[in-house]
C-alpha cells in the first residue's frame, strides 16, 4: 500500500497543489512556495525510498534464500529508480534553477524545469508501476492433488 499512497502524493502535490498556489500568488512568491513544497517532498520520499529498500531487501532475501529469485528484485530497483530521480531532479538540477532564471549556466531556467519535471514524472511512473506490482495476486497454492 505505501507506494501507492506515496505515489498518490507526488499527484497531489502535481495536479493540485503546485497549480493552485500559482494561482493564488504572485510568481515570485508562488515559485518560493512551491519550492519549498518539492523540499519537503524529497526529504519525505527519501525517507519512504529507504523504508521500501528495507522492506523489500527483506522480501527479496527471503525469496532468493528459497530459490526463487534474486536478491535484487523489480521492486528494488523500481525503488532505487526513485531514489535516482529525487537525488538527480531536486538534489542536482533544483540547485541550478536560481543561477538559470538570472541567465548564468549552459542550461536555460526552462531547460532546467522541463529536466526536473521530467525526473518528477518518471518517478511517479516508477511508483505507479510499483503499486501496481504489489497488488498484483501472489501465486496461488492448491491443494495437493490425491
Amino acid at each position: 500500500m505505501l507506494p501507492g499512497l506515496w505515489a498518490g502524493m507526488l499527484l497531489c502535490i502535481a495536479a493540485i497543489a503546485t497549480p493552485a498556489v500559482f494561482a493564488a500568488l504572485q510568481r515570485g512568491d508562488a515559485g518560493r512556495v512551491v519550492g519549498r513544497i518539492f523540499g519537503v517532498e524529497a526529504w519525505t520520499s527519501l525517507a519512504l525510498a529507504m523504508l521500501l529498500l528495507a522492506i523489500e531487501r527483506s522480501r527479496a532475501r527471503s525469496a532468493a534464500e528459497a530459490g526463487r529469485g534474486s536478491v535484487l528484485s523489480t521492486e528494488m530497483l523500481l525503488v532505487l529508480g526513485t531514489v535516482f530521480c529525487t537525488v538527480a531532479g531536486y538534489f542536482a538540477v533544483q540547485p541550478l534553477m536560481p543561477a538559470a532564471r538570472d541567465g548564468q549556466g549552459p542550461l536555460s531556467f526552462g531547460q532546467l524545469h522541463a529536466l526536473s519535471s521530467g525526473f518528477f514524472g518518471l518517478k511517479i511512473a516508477l511508483l505507479a508501476v510499483l503499486a501496481w506490482r504489489a497488488a498484483a495476486p501472489g501465486p496461488i497454492s492448491r491443494p495437493p492433488s490425491s
